[in-house]
């Protein structure tokens, strides 16, 4: 299988019109596309095909159907399901209202592609390069976290009442992502 057709550099009128008719408000779908279109393109993929072969999916686009996976806690199933049928994904992915989508199989394949050697590593600093640039991650920023939820947690795992003898509250450094409204 070789590199397949990359994500369309805008979203079919008709994807755009009926999505923002029945999301005036946008989603987290429409978000992502709307302001991290270019987080990926498939020449970032490049090496992880065959250049013969026929056209696989877009890794780009399944890149992102990983990100909308994870942020809105997705099974492979749901994400492809949500490909398919939602109209916000389809937005995001700039897909044709009647894409069909793929069956769910492919993200398992994919994410085996992902952790072949220092793939995900790449991936993240490219993501990460894109999105400080984008002005939507700063750079060695302090960010307090509470992670009194964790401690929970763990006790819920370990079933005692154990209690740290360390404030709750730690500094990190973290990248900050700034809030949108």
């Amino acid at each position: 299988m070789s590199l397949g057709p990359g994500p369309a550099k805008t979203v079919p009128l008709l994807t755009v019109r009926v999505a923002r008719a029945s999301n005036p408000r946008g989603t987290t779908a429409m978000w992502i596309r709307d302001r991290l279109e270019s987080l990926w393109s498939n020449e970032d993929f490049a090496d992880w095909y065959p250049r013969d072969g026929r056209p696989g999916l877009s890794p780009a686009q399944l890149a992102t159907v990983c990100v909308l996976q994870y942020v809105l806690d997705l099974s492979d199933r749901q994400a492809a399901e949500a490909v398919r049928c939602r109209i916000d994904f389809k937005y995001a992915l700039g897909l044709e209202l009647d894409d069909p989508g793929f069956h769910h199989s492919v993200l398992s394949d994919f994410r085996d592609r992902l952790a072949e050697g220092d793939r995900a590593d790449r991936l993240l600093d490219l993501a990460l390069a894109r999105l400080t640039a984008a002005g939507l991650v700063r750079e060695r920023t302090t960010q307090r976290t509470d992670s009194t939820h964790v401690l929970a947690a763990v006790r819920d795992l370990t079933g005692s009442s154990w209690s740290p003898r360390l404030s709750a509250r730690h500094s990190k450094n973290l990248p900050v992502v700034p809030r949108t409204s």
